[in-house]
């Protein structure tokens, strides 16, 4: 069984010893960020001798590919998407329109990072943003303040990410929208009552359910688990993300590197695991890193196996037809909020 992690190398590609660790150690998957994305043909080499280290054909490649100012592929060699805000300022004019302009450019993300052989988008998040919450964890990356059209919308996307031939994760359960600090920074702290994060926070993860990935948050709920944050507690994942949400997916954590979390990176990712998360996510590992997490780390459960197997046979196989007209018509569509 493959390792429950998934890595990313230091560098633009890899190096000899991370090439043998990897071979060795067999992670589920890999994630890239911008230095990995210079250009399509430096990603594409990138993610083929990614697999090649594991011997998986489709062995999952990650990326944050949001739109707006979360993005690894940037201009000029890869096209500007909007933020998700966009599509909820549309909503406002045209609820249509907004859910055919979030249709398609899920599905132009999904061809830009599946063209390059990504073929897991880290979307779409459904984040319910609260108006005292830090606006730069959450601000304009999420689409909308109700959690009805965030669903709309979001649903919209991750459709059009799957006709792209990209798989989306849905995130950050159980709901990072009332986060009064970044989680890449510091930990932060949810004070509100449990009904309220039932019928706000939960809301949009609870529509979307079925997706058949799902990322954690590295949030403490006061009324939930007042000693650690979700990522790391048993009662969090496996009452409410599991229980109460219903998710049945694969559950991977947020960056275990963030500052949110506490102790070495051992401990963090034997944590998660032992928690309930079926994958830990291991972003801009030091090698030395990333041997220390192997000392936490455990191979796939068999469940967390059926779950990734669940899950990658959504991929399609696509047309990959041009996409100019495609980007001309939701350039059309966002005329009335984006100049």
């Amino acid at each position: 069984m493959a390792l429950a992690a998934i890595f990313d190398c230091e560098g633009p590609r890899l190096n000899d010893e991370e090439r043998a660790y990897f071979r060795d150690v067999d992670p589920w998957g890999f994630i890239v960020f911008a230095r990995h994305c210079e250009s399509v043909d430096e990603l594409r080499a990138h993610c083929e001798e990614l697999r090649e280290c594991v011997g998986r054909e489709n062995a999952p490649i990650l990326i944050d590919q949001e739109g707006g100012r979360v993005a690894r592929m940037k201009p000029p060699a890869f096209p500007a998407h909007p933020a998700p805000a966009a599509f909820g300022e549309l909503y406002r004019l045209d609820p249509g329109k907004a859910r055919k302009a979030s249709r398609l450019n899920g599905y132009l993300l999904g061809r830009i990072v599946s063209d390059c052989g990504v073929n897991v988008n880290c979307i779409p998040m459904l984040d319910v943003p609260q108006p005292d919450a830090d606006q730069n964890v959450i601000g304009d990356r999420a689409y909308a303040k109700h959690q009805d059209i965030i669903v709309e919308l979001a649903r919209a996307a991750a459709d059009g990410l799957i006709e792209g031939g990209a798989l989306p994760v849905i995130k950050h359960m159980p709901g990072h929208g009332r986060a009064l600090c970044d989680s890449h920074h510091d930990l932060p702290n949810v004070c509100v009552g449990a009904d309220a994060l039932s019928d706000i926070d939960y809301a949009p993860f609870k529509a979307m359910n079925d997706i058949a990935m799902g990322m954690t948050a590295h949030v403490v709920y006061e009324a939930l688990d007042a000693e650690r944050p979700a990522t790391l507690s048993p009662i969090v994942i496996n009452d409410i993300i599991r229980g109460e949400i219903g998710f049945g997916g694969l559950l991977m954590t947020d960056d275990l590197k963030m500052n949110a979390l506490s102790g070495d990176i051992e401990s963090r990712v034997r944590d998660s695991l032992s928690a309930g998360c079926d994958i830990a996510l291991c972003c801009n590992f030091s090698m030395d890193d990333k041997k220390a997490a192997l000392k936490g780390a455990s191979a796939m459960t068999d469940v967390a196996e059926k779950r990734a197997a669940r899950a990658l046979v959504g991929l399609k196989n696509i047309d990959r037809t041009d996409t100019a007209d495609a980007y001309e018509k939701l350039r059309g569509l966002l005329k009335p909020v984006i100049a």
